[in-house]
């Protein structure tokens, strides 16, 4: 087997979350670093499969968790905004950025809050993720937290874990409206009580 056909074959297994097959494939000369026609990395492919047992081969094989495909998704980016938390943690312990941004300048924080993903954002608030980033929606985490998320329990949670992280909770949004207005708004009394016990 050729470096080329290994590299397709690495691929494949990444799909699958083939180890032995992806073994094989690092073993035959594949390269770690290859890119498909999306600009994704097999670690990215892995993570967009939630195979984890492949990316975790892929990470110590020396694959990056911080490069990034044609739409600003690394692998690392995709699992904080899914949730995917064995590949998150992997990643971070591989090296993550934890600065990195997508394509809509938001950190994996901003998107996980959003999500409702309430492990996947204490994990990031632990590894130091910028709690207060601002993305190109003008929009931190605790507002995607709020406009974008249900009033949920894990919505409440989230909130109240990035106030505990140092959440600004007097940054506006784009339109000069305050976190507290927002979750007023939508009828979130225990979000407006968690803002209220932090200003």
């Amino acid at each position: 087997m050729d470096a080329r056909s290994a590299t397709t074959r690495l691929f494949t297994a990444a799909e699958r979350d083939d180890t032995d097959d992806a073994r094989a494939a690092l073993l035959a000369g594949a390269d770690v670093g290859a890119r498909n026609a999306d600009g994704a990395t097999a670690l990215l492919v892995a993570a967009h499969h939630n195979a984890v047992s492949v990316a975790r081969l892929l990470l110590e094989a020396g694959a990056d968790p911080n490069t990034k495909d044609a739409i600003q998704d690394s692998a690392f980016l995709y699992a904080g905004a899914a949730g995917l938390d064995e590949i998150l943690a992997a990643c971070l312990a591989h090296g993550a950025d934890v600065t990195s941004v997508n394509r809509y300048g938001g950190t994996a924080l901003i998107p996980a809050s959003e999500r409702g993903h309430v492990s996947t954002v204490r994990m990031l608030l632990r590894a130091g993720t910028p709690v207060n980033h601002v993305n190109k929606l003008s929009w931190t985490a605790l507002h995607e937290a709020i406009v974008l998320g249900t009033g949920s329990d894990e919505h409440i949670e989230i909130v109240r874990l990035l106030i505990e992280a140092g959440a600004d909770v007097t940054i506006p949004d784009g339109h000069g409206t305050s976190p507290r207005q927002l979750a007023a708004g939508r009828g979130y009394d225990e979000i407006v009580a968690l803002i209220d016990a932090a200003s």
